[in-house]
């Protein structure tokens, strides 16, 4: 085998190398084939919900963008219908949850969305965001169980992309939130 000859095979054998794994990942993709169990804990919204038009206000009046241009996740909290001891334990969770994203968790916004609260309420928990939501857009994501919390992940394009429902797994949570910031 002459020099160029063996030159153009290591040529095509390189092009194959690449070629083939892209190539049997699109036949994959295409034949629709969808993995029977994912690593993520909370649960995808199939299609994605768009949400930027939901007018969700905070209490001064003024209106929350869902798309945020700095790229900021934000994680709304959903309590049923009375957010007690239990309910108000999760969303403490969460919000130290938060914190030990470190110097990334900037970037995850955190709002509450539910019954009416004391303002002393959210001055204890910065940076935790009141909002209405009059629309009632959240409706199907709120807590079904009267003092339990419900999570929706909204990315920064506005689409709700992930809820949590009561029951939780903090852990999962954590480990999912954690794939996303970093």
């Amino acid at each position: 085998m002459d020099k160029v000859t063996k030159s153009r095979l290591t040529l095509l054998a390189v092009i194959a190398m690449f070629a083939i794994p892209l190539i049997a990942a699109f036949v994959v993709r295409s034949s629709g084939w969808h993995p029977s169990e994912t690593k993520n804990t909370g649960t995808l919204v199939d299609p994605p919900r768009d949400i930027r038009s939901v007018a969700a206000a905070t209490p001064d009046g003024s209106a929350f963008a869902w798309k945020d241009p700095q790229f900021h996740w934000t994680l709304v909290m959903l309590p049923g219908a009375n957010c007690a001891v239990k309910c108000i334990e999760r969303i403490d969770e969460a919000l130290r949850m938060r914190i030990t994203l470190g110097r990334n968790s900037e970037r995850l916004r955190v709002a509450y969305i539910g019954p009416k609260q004391a303002t002393e309420f959210f001055s204890r928990r910065t940076p935790l965001v009141n909002l209405s939501d009059p629309s009632n857009a959240f409706a199907d994501y709120r807590a079904r169980n009267d003092d339990s919390l419900a999570l929706a992940l909204v990315d920064p394009q506005g689409l709700l992309m992930m809820r949590y429902p009561d029951g939780y797994s903090a852990q999962g949570l954590r480990g999912d939130i954690t794939k996303i910031i970093y």
